[in-house]
């Protein structure tokens, strides 16, 4: 009936090991050597994601001002109703 899934090629000279994955670590020293690294990396790139997404924070503040500030009523209108 053909070949098995893990049997498909035959490969000679190579050498595989592997590992099983309740050995493995999934975050072996993430405070020492990880978090450190994310902050130099933040660092090299703020200017060049900062402006960006400052400039998207003051559009969209000011488009919720305005669309907030269209949505009232004008005082004015209803100054001689009674």
């Amino acid at each position: 009936m053909g070949k098995t899934f893990g049997q498909l090629a035959y490969i000679r000279h190579i050498i595989t090991f592997t590992l099983s994955p309740f050995e493995q670590r999934a975050f072996p020293n993430f405070i020492s050597d990880g978090f450190p690294n994310l902050v130099r990396r933040l660092r090299g790139q703020i200017f060049r994601i900062g402006p960006p997404f400052a400039l998207l924070y003051v559009v969209y503040d000011w488009t919720e001002k305005t669309h907030k500030a269209s949505l009232r009523k004008n005082p004015e209108d209803y100054i001689n109703d009674e």
